[in-house]
């Protein structure tokens, strides 16, 4: 009996030693990041299972807590993401209200206007209309180039995130291949698993995954799509071939020999490549949050601010014409006065047919037109674009702009003539079919060239394209025009070395107290409407929105202040929930001080009990011996 007490003392000790042992790492890890807190529990062991032995050492994990974890993690670095660029965007317009700020810089350019009109014989007036158009420019190309260094920004972030994930499936392979040739009695392999757990966690930061654990211990990993990442040892691998700096026309196309920016490729160990981008496969995480930024979110504000830009230089230079109905009452016609239509002033027919309304869009071109002319550069994404030569454009070119727009419109139910005692640009669109003409406009550019300051017409090109001064009037003749108009707008340098030309008309008799061109520019500004298009997304919905320049100004800033605001407080929310999450995980996983202090009490308790039955046992065994 004495020698079975001794055996099973012994046995007690050796346990209650390498329990406490534990309790003690876990103590001297409760800060270290990663660390999941060990268990181990006793089995019975000898004859009649009377004896106890040492069990396998193992982590106490709860593995809904640790899914939800990850899926949290992703949630968080998205919406930390999209919060962060969100915000240093909304930074580039300046505070509302601010004299520095975009509206600021706006208000102080239609004040000076006014005041000009007020007072058009004042030097200083005109000087401050030139200083302060040139501010507005300034204030514009800077929020665009602010843009697309944000986007240069996020692409060199991809790339960095792109082999940082690439570098955490090799290691998870890596440790996959050890795991599984350590058995589970092996003291070293809890280490392993939290390492591993590490590297899934981090890669759950970078994007979304599904981590299925597998008999043997390793795991497989898949994007939350589908898509096998890693399957025990066999790792795939992600590149990014990025642009460097981005540019306004950098824009992502599925086929890489046409894209401006960089994707995510995966290559299989079976040599498969697969675009991860192109196939969706990554819905969250930082890398889904720059990708949405980079592709998405800012260029819709670069698209803003392009918008914004020719807003400002066709106000000034453009002419809007508006379809009438025809004087002599001929039904179903509507009359539009196109004089001086230039390369890139789009023309607008709304019809409907069979109950649907649609956009035509008839894009006028000086030499051959492109052979694709993509929607999304007009103002309608979804409109019908119908590209045509002017008149005397080059060889081929219709005689006349009625022949061109008929040409254009050929066999599309709608017949164009010219408008018997109108002006010489003055057409008739008549619907022959069953289709109804709706609405016919456009904005004719009413200046022949830059240097074209005294037309003898209220408009000026105040705004020009690029250094070279060159007018703009939304052409696609070498691509479109409109596409990083907002880097290249500034003040035409004709007009700012003659301030004069702000209020003489010349051709009128008009003289240089005339206030008319300064309230023309000013009305055309605050009071007139104009279509941006459904690209820019100020209209709530996907069609173009109507609506003056200074409301448009308004409207940018107030679309991105809201999306701000709503980002940031999707982050805080985002924010809660991954505590929650954590909070939960370690509730199961962490070591509590406390917990582990109460263990250890315990342990030591059992120690001396152990102990005693030692000493019992050889006095018992001395006195058997000394009979």
């Amino acid at each position: 009996m004495a020698i079975d007490a001794f055996t099973t003392a012994t046995a007690g000790l050796r346990v209650t030693q390498s329990q406490i042992g534990l309790v003690s790492q876990n103590i001297a890890n409760v800060g270290t990041a990663g660390y999941v807190r060990r268990t181990l529990s006793p089995i019975t062991a000898g004859p009649g299972n009377a004896g106890v032995a040492s069990g396998t050492i193992a982590r106490a994990i709860d593995a809904a807590a640790l899914k939800q974890l990850r899926s949290e993690t992703s949630g968080a670095a998205y919406t930390s993401t999209m919060a962060g660029i969100r915000t240093q965007l909304d930074a580039l317009y300046g505070r509302p209200g601010d004299a520095s700020a975009l509206d600021g810089m706006f208000n102080s350019f239609t004040l000076s206007l006014q005041s000009l009109a007020a007072n058009p014989t004042s030097t200083a007036a005109r000087t401050t209309v030139i200083s302060a158009a040139s501010g507005l420019a300034t204030t514009v190309a800077g929020a665009a180039n602010g843009v697309q260094a944000l986007r240069s920004g996020l692409e060199a972030q991809l790339d960095a995130d792109t082999r940082e994930a690439s570098g955490l499936l090799a290691q998870l392979a890596k440790l996959n291949a050890r795991i599984g040739a350590t058995p589970t009695s092996d003291p070293s392999r809890p280490d392993l698993e939290d390492q591993r757990d590490q590297a899934l966690n981090g890669l759950s930061g970078l994007m979304d995954i599904n981590a299925v654990t597998l008999p043997d211990g390793s795991v497989s990993v898949l994007t939350g799509s589908g898509v096998t990442l890693l399957d025990r040892d066999n790792a795939t691998v992600l590149s990014f071939a990025g642009r460097g700096t981005l540019t306004a026309e950098a824009a992502y196309d599925s086929d890489p020999s046409r894209s401006g920016v960089g994707t995510i490729v995966a290559t299989t160990p079976g040599g498969g490549r697969i675009d991860l981008i192109a196939s969706g496969a990554i819905r969250s995480g930082s890398m889904a949050a720059a990708v949405e930024l980079r592709d998405t979110v800012l260029p819709q504000a670069q698209r803003q601010l392009d918008d914004l830009a020719a807003g400002l230089a066709r106000s000034m230079s453009d002419r809007l014409a508006t379809g009438t109905a025809p004087a002599d009452g001929t039904k179903g016609a509507l009359d539009i006065d196109l004089t001086g239509l230039s390369p890139g002033n789009a023309i607008t027919l709304t019809v409907q047919d069979g109950g649907t309304q649609r956009n035509l869009i008839l894009m006028p071109f000086s030499g051959p037109p492109p052979a694709s002319l993509p929607a999304g550069g007009t103002d309608d994404s979804e409109a019908t674009v119908i590209p045509f030569r002017l008149p005397g454009s080059g060889e081929g070119a219709p005689a006349t702009m009625e022949d061109a727009v008929s040409q254009a419109l050929a066999g599309g139910g709608y017949a164009v003539s010219a408008v018997a005692g109108g002006a010489a640009g003055a057409v008739r669109i008549l619907a022959t079919g069953s289709a109804s003409l709706l609405a016919a406009s456009a904005s004719v550019t009413q200046t022949s060239s830059a240097t074209d300051t005294k037309s003898g017409k209220t408009q000026i090109p105040l705004f020009v394209d690029g250094k070279a001064g060159t007018l703009f009037t939304g052409s696609f003749e070498n691509g479109s025009q409109l596409t990083g108009f907002a880097q290249r707008i500034g003040i035409n340098p004709a007009v700012a070395g003659n301030a004069a030309t702000l209020v003489g008309i010349t051709g009128t008799g008009a003289s240089a107290g005339d206030s008319t061109r300064p309230q023309a520019l000013y009305n055309a500004l605050t009071a007139t409407p104009r279509t941006f298009s459904s690209a820019s997304g100020i209209g709530g919905v996907d069609a173009p929105t109507t609506s003056s320049v200074a409301e448009f100004v308004q409207g940018v800033i107030a679309m991105q202040g809201s999306a701000t605001a709503a980002a940031q407080d999707l982050d805080e929310g985002q924010s809660i929930a991954l505590s929650t999450a954590q909070g939960r995980f370690a509730s199961t996983s962490g070591v509590s001080i406390d917990e582990e202090m109460s263990n250890l009490i315990a342990l030591q308790q059992a120690f001396t009990a152990n102990a005693r039955v030692l000493t019992a046992a050889r006095d018992m065994l001395d006195t058997l011996l000394r009979i």
